[in-house]
């Protein structure tokens, strides 16, 4: 995934990485990541400075997956649970078909199977795939009363495979590149930012489907506090949830701040670690709850190409025209 590089001037040993924000790792570069893993180390280039960093796997005990298709990881995680790390995958599983803002993602169906596999193989509680429709869309014919109507699909079929979903408004003017991507395409050229009273809008509706599945409900990055009708603010990378799946890692829990426990008294699955004030990752947004990770993607490499994604340059389809 990495071009040629100078040579890294400094090395990290993070105990959990992140794979990744900036790229869709299981996807397109699974074989690249058990390479690496291998070897022990990965390098890395800073987007925003270009300094080089050698990221070592000396010290890592946990992998936490971001994707729009883990299909194709799907056949290495036999090869990963061998090399001893956990892992835990969140899962962005958007219905933007008739809308075209997700141009090479697979078919819906078969992402929706694809999730419910990947589930029942990883935890029939549910904890290891969480579900996200992220971002959240408006247009001129992207309605919040159309995207509650994705979303009550989708919940039902999933639902059933998942303990949490995670969602967040797009941030259009926050990122130029956004911006200038979506003006590109008729069909997303009307795309917009949520009111207030918009969100308002679409968290009750969510709160109003969720009476029937039950999930936990949360926010990523937002700033906006829906607390009171029973949305959190996210931790993505979740130390809670990294205590109830591991607590008998000694290393992993003493990088988030919990003592570890012997194996027969981890958390159960519908038990709550108990609260405790997160190691917040200073690399991330004020509104993030993500405790600290290291990312080892790279923007401007993933060929999903999704009309409205922050990571890459330049988004949509490989002839760069509109549908018209």
């Amino acid at each position: 995934m990495n071009g040629k590089q100078a040579k890294p001037s400094a090395v990290q040993t993070p105990v959990i990485v992140s794979a990744s924000r900036a790229t869709d790792v299981p996807a397109f570069f699974s074989d690249w990541l058990l390479d690496r893993l291998r070897e022990g180390q990965v390098r890395w280039t800073n987007p925003f400075n270009g300094v080089p960093l050698t990221v070592s796997f000396a010290k890592t005990r946990l992998l936490v997956f971001w994707t729009k298709n883990p299909a194709p990881m799907e056949a290495r995680l036999d090869e990963l649970d061998a090399l001893g790390l956990g892992y835990y995958f969140h899962f962005t599983l958007n219905d933007y078909e008739a809308e075209g803002l997700e141009p090479r993602v697979p078919p819906l169906a078969a992402r929706v199977e694809t999730f419910k596999r990947l589930s029942r193989r990883l935890d029939p509680a549910g904890r290891r795939v969480i579900w996200r429709f992220d971002p959240l869309m408006l247009s001129d014919t992207l309605t919040v009363p159309i995207l509650l109507e994705k979303i009550a699909r989708l919940g039902e079929a999933l639902h059933p495979y998942t303990r949490k979903l995670v969602f967040s408004f797009a941030d259009i003017g926050r990122y130029a590149r956004v911006k200038r991507n979506l003006s590109r395409f008729e069909e997303s050229r009307t795309c917009r930012e949520f009111t207030s009273a918009e969100m308002e809008l679409f968290a009750a509706g969510l709160v109003g489907l969720n009476r029937n599945w039950g999930l936990s409900l949360a926010t990523c990055g937002e700033e906006a506090d829906f607390s009171r009708c029973g949305i959190e603010r996210n931790r993505c990378v979740d130390d809670r949830l990294i205590a109830e799946l591991y607590g008998s890692d000694q290393t992993l829990m003493a990088a988030i701040g919990y003592p570890a426990v012997r194996p027969d008294e981890l958390f159960p699955a519908a038990a709550v670690p108990p609260k405790r004030r997160p190691r917040k990752d200073p690399g991330q947004r004020a509104a993030c709850g993500c405790v600290t990770s290291k990312d080892i993607g790279a923007y401007n490499t993933c060929p999903h190409r999704c009309l409205y994604c922050y990571a890459n340059t330049y988004t949509g389809r490989e002839d760069g025209e509109s549908k018209r």
